[in-house]
């Protein structure tokens, strides 16, 4: 009898166990998302970023993760405003960044790449470059460790997180699936998808998924899913976030709205929103950035390369600058349009020819 229980207890544990990922796993089963949403914002690498999520917070078990949802170890700065948190890390009781939701953690970290000057060369690498990427992180000073690199691409390569740097965010709960078949069995993460229209394979041959995109969209899935959520209650939801450049406080247009309604909710007249702004029209639209005060003349970083189809105001709102000192810096007209690829001028004025 007692040896039947034993070989009932191991069948059980066995069970157990094949459907039990270690925290690292889940870690990316649950954040891979958040990694592909920043790449393609900010053209930073989501296996970059997931490697540095998994080292800095020890899988998600981290103090600053779990209590602050903190997962890559910012500290406040001066430019911080939000709320903040005690802990010891190069010095004891240093001050920390805690964010509402983890997501706002994975922003900020983008941001804090994409503004800081330290880093600008990071941006003229190969996306799907990540030792490149994590040898530049290195030398840029991002962290102390000597062999901050190699950790970074073990995690990489062990994980296979260079997939991710294939994918999009509307796919990118796919290649999840891909990587852990078993999540099929999940319920939390088969409501995001189409369960009963994909396919999974399970032979020893890489595991495929098979899924009909065009019959159902991954944006309507997410629609399913999130139509309780009212569009009021989205407007009403912004949070006042602080701007890297000098703690600039700036707000991110979650829906389509009006001037009007972001001046009622935040009590600042219109006519100061569309100066601060430099806005041609009442309507405001989903992902503009609208400044709550009056921007800087100059950037907290020396120049920038402008991305195919942004033009000068989309570059003023993104470094919080005011526009017409932007075009100073660059000797161009009002209304001109910087190229692909241009080199765009901050702080010191583009030298004459």
């Amino acid at each position: 009898m007692k040896r039947l229980f034993s070989i009932i207890s191991l069948l059980v544990l066995s069970t157990f166990s094949a459907q039990t990922w270690a925290t690292e796993d889940q870690y990316i089963q649950k954040f891979a998302k958040y990694a592909v949403e920043e790449m393609e914002k900010y053209r930073i690498p989501a296996s970059i970023t997931l490697a540095q999520g998994l080292l800095e917070t020890g899988g998600g078990q981290s103090r600053l993760a779990q209590e602050g949802k903190n997962h890559f170890g910012i500290k406040c700065k001066e430019d911080w405003t939000g709320k903040t948190m005690k802990h010891t890390d190069d010095a004891p009781n240093e001050c920390f960044r805690v964010y509402d939701d983890p997501r706002q953690s994975y922003e900020d970290h983008s941001i804090f790449l994409s503004t800081r000057k330290y880093y600008a060369n990071l941006f003229n690498l190969s996306m799907k470059d990540y030792k490149a990427w994590a040898h530049g992180l290195k030398k840029a000073g991002y962290a102390t460790n000597p062999r901050y690199a190699s950790i970074l691409i073990s995690k990489i390569e062990k994980y296979r997180l260079y997939e991710y740097d294939d994918t999009n965010s509307k796919e990118v709960l796919y290649a999840v699936l891909k990587m852990y078949p078993g999540l099929k069995d999940d319920r939390t993460f088969m409501a995001q998808l189409e369960p009963s229209k994909m396919i999974v394979k399970t032979a020893k041959d890489p595991v495929t998924v098979e899924v009909p995109y065009k019959q159902t969209s991954y944006a309507q899935q997410q629609k399913r899913v999130e139509k309780i959520k009212t569009k009021a209650e989205i407007l009403n939801s912004i949070l006042i976030k602080s701007h890297p450049n000098e703690g600039l406080r700036y707000i991110v247009i979650p829906e389509d709205t009006t001037v009007k309604f972001i001046a009622d909710k935040f009590k600042v007249s219109e006519s100061r929103l569309v100066k601060w702004n430099e806005l041609n029209s009442n309507i405001l639209k989903k992902n503009d950035i609208i400044f709550l005060e009056s921007k800087n003349s100059a950037g907290n970083t020396a120049v920038y390369k402008a991305e195919s189809g942004e033009d000068m105001h989309d570059i003023a709102q993104k470094f919080g600058i005011k526009l017409n000192k932007l075009y100073a810096k660059n000797r161009m007209d009002e209304g001109q349009k910087p190229s692909a690829g241009q080199l765009i001028y901050l702080i010191d004025k583009k030298p004459r020819n």
